[in-house]
């Protein structure tokens, strides 16, 4: 896995406003794009450890938005909104992710999947409207080890869905609410 707080292809004006986490996972590019993609895989897997998330709607479409909540371990719970801004299937995926629609701090995300033989290497860049945002996700909300966390959890749950699919497990993935 590979994290970084500014990608080497990055543009040099937002580089000190980003976040780049990558992961290789073991599962066809189809498979992976599936799980981040449909609501019912997402509430499984979605957010870092200990979290569970709440969907309130989903719409996965160009325009469309997921209105969530994630719960975490200490109880607290943090309204979260995403629009979807671009949709490549298998390849992409642009977002919008804030705490409500009209969010001034929201930041942009690109997902790309990336085919590396039968597995899928996942690349997430975020840019945050300023580097204070950024610094203070990293910072305050420990953006960089949930991002790494979040897509350990696909992983795993990914990994699950493939052994489930050849009946050589019978162990639940991460459980969350949907």
């Amino acid at each position: 896995m590979t994290t970084t707080s500014s990608g080497a292809e990055s543009d040099h004006t937002s580089a000190d406003r980003e976040i780049v986490i990558s992961r290789a996972i073991g599962a066809p590019r189809e498979l992976v794009f599936e799980a981040f993609t449909q609501v019912r895989h997402l509430a499984r897997w979605w957010g870092p450890e200990g979290f569970t998330t709440t969907t309130r709607s989903f719409e996965f479409r160009v325009g469309g938005a997921w209105d969530f909540v994630m719960h975490g371990p200490d109880g607290t719970d943090y309204q979260e909104w995403i629009t979807w801004r671009e949709i490549v299937p298998p390849e992409r995926i642009a977002l919008l992710h804030g705490e409500s629609r009209d969010d001034p701090n929201a930041f942009e995300s690109v997902l790309a999947f990336q085919s590396a033989g039968d597995d899928t290497r996942i690349v997430m860049r975020t840019v945050f409207p300023s580097k204070e945002l950024r610094d203070e996700a990293v910072e305050k909300y420990r953006a960089i080890e949930g991002g790494e966390q979040t897509l350990n959890n696909l992983a795993a749950y990914v990994a699950e869905l493939t052994r489930n699919d050849t009946g050589r497990s019978e162990t639940t993935p991460k459980e969350a609410e949907s």
